[in-house]
């Protein structure tokens, strides 16, 4: 069985057209589709059936595809391993990362081990806590940097550092001369928060739950800067990361948001990096994951109130 058979295959499975698929392979359509037919041949099933001018994997392709996005996943992690043994100051680290850690933490990390191998190179991504986890399972990923332990049965997830959350309030607010508040003398009024399945939201919710009350959704959001742009504009009060309140722009002694500590509840949230268990890390990958669990440890809280 030819690898870029496999490739090929790969591809028209996830949508190319064969045309586009040989193009790519470097042979013409009509060796593409001949090839494609061999490998039927050799798997013992028709993988493809077509509907309309395309073709969708019959259910026997669906499982191929399976074992084929495997053999080609360790095959390429295999040369990447070969390449790094030959050259261990080089090699690549995929690394996705939650929205808000991409202002503070991840560049300190990056720029930190760069330092020490500048010839890596790295392939980012950023996405919401679900994407983030789907990148590793996807192996679009060697590395996730995420807001909590994903729970899945695959992934190895380890705390690399607890982050305080901030009470942020609009700037006419009855509390914002305050420094210190409880959580609960906001429990009468909307929140903004972000949408079901960011860990932010999940994380709001419980505190709001252990100061004895459920929170008032007045807009729910995918972005912790439209969060904050919301309470600005008198719209509602939030819970934001310190990092997020910590790379704010304040001008001026009239600031858009105020940031209180919450004395009731125990407000933060665990920062962790992840990988799939099942998967040994490649060299660069895991030197970036210890340097990751060694240049946080007992990190400076940032973004603290003034």
């Amino acid at each position: 069985m030819d690898l870029q058979v496999l490739r090929s295959f790969q591809a028209v499975a996830e949508g190319t057209t064969v045309t586009d698929a040989a193009a790519e392979a470097g042979i013409t359509q009509p060796a593409l589709s001949r090839a494609l037919n061999r490998l039927d041949e050799e798997v013992g099933a028709a993988l493809f059936q077509r509907v309309g001018r395309g073709l969708r994997l019959t259910p026997a392709g669906q499982v191929f595809k399976e074992y084929a996005d495997s053999i080609l996943d360790s095959y390429d992690r295999g040369l990447r391993a070969v390449a790094e043994v030959v050259d261990p100051d080089a090699g690549v680290v995929s690394l996705a990362f939650l929205h808000t850690l991409g202002t503070w933490l991840v560049p300190r990390l990056v720029t930190g081990f760069r330092e020490s191998s500048p010839q890596v190179r790295f392939e980012l991504h950023q996405a919401g806590e679900i994407g983030l986890a789907q990148h590793l399972l996807d192996s679009t990923a060697d590395l996730i940097i995420t807001s909590k332990d994903p729970g899945h049965p695959l992934i190895t997830w380890r705390r690399i550092l607890v982050e305080p959350l901030w009470l942020a309030v609009p700037t006419r607010h009855r509390m914002a001369q305050r420094r210190r508040v409880r959580l609960a003398e906001v429990a009468e009024e909307p929140f903004i928060v972000l949408k079901p399945g960011y860990g932010l939201r999940n994380v709001t919710e419980t505190l709001c739950h252990q100061a004895g009350f459920s929170p008032l959704v007045g807009f729910e959001g995918e972005e912790v800067e439209t969060l904050r742009g919301l309470v600005a504009a008198g719209l509602g009060v939030s819970l934001i990361p310190a990092s997020s309140r910590a790379t704010a722009p304040e001008t001026g002694p009239d600031l858009p948001v105020r940031y209180l500590q919450m004395t009731d509840v125990h407000a933060a949230r665990d920062i962790g990096i992840a990988w799939l268990a099942s998967r040994s890390l490649p060299p660069a990958p895991r030197r970036f994951m210890e340097h990751a669990l060694k240049a946080t440890a007992g990190p400076r809280e940032p973004g603290a109130p003034r």
